[in-house]
């Protein structure tokens, strides 16, 4: 395959991972959207309010970082520097994927604190940063790592 072809399938590949962590993104904050408005918001304790607003921020962040990519593509088009494109939108994507963490881990203790009280809620959001931690941050870079090391060193084997 040629520079061009490669270049084109990071783009594509690119696009296919912003719509999974754009929906993820569009459903948590049209669910939170709709809070507000429900019979029971206004009983929640005002700490509550300041988590879920800030459960809502980090939220609509996320989609406006994880949608950036597109509004610009069609900005700035013709598209005339493809890798620093791709360079912006994957930083927007992380940025984004940050966003979201932060909305993910507060809506659990949101919704647990709610439903069990508060130091479940804390605990169960405790969990949710070490699975985000983990699987979003810190397996994807020991890969990358591993990976840039087998290229390095031919073979596949890891260094002694």
């Amino acid at each position: 395959m040629d520079e061009n072809a490669l270049r084109d399938d990071d783009l594509t590949d690119m696009l296919s991972e912003l719509r999974v962590l754009l929906m993820g993104a569009q459903l948590l904050t049209a669910f939170l959207m709709t809070l507000p408005f429900s019979p029971g918001f206004k009983r929640i304790v005002q700490s509550e309010k300041w988590i879920f607003l800030a459960t809502f921020f980090c939220s609509v962040i996320s989609l406006i970082l994880f949608t950036a990519p597109a509004v610009q593509h069609r900005a700035v088009r013709p598209l005339l520097d493809r890798s620093g494109f791709k360079q912006l939108a994957s930083r927007q994507m992380l940025m984004g994927s940050a966003a979201l963490s932060c909305a993910l881990v507060l809506g659990v203790e949101l919704v647990a604190a709610e439903v069990f009280g508060h130091l479940l809620g804390v605990a169960l959001s405790i969990i949710t940063v070490v699975l985000i931690g983990i699987f979003w941050w810190i397996w994807p870079r020991l890969m990358r790592q591993r990976f840039s090391l087998q290229g390095k060193f031919g073979s596949g084997e890891m260094p002694k």
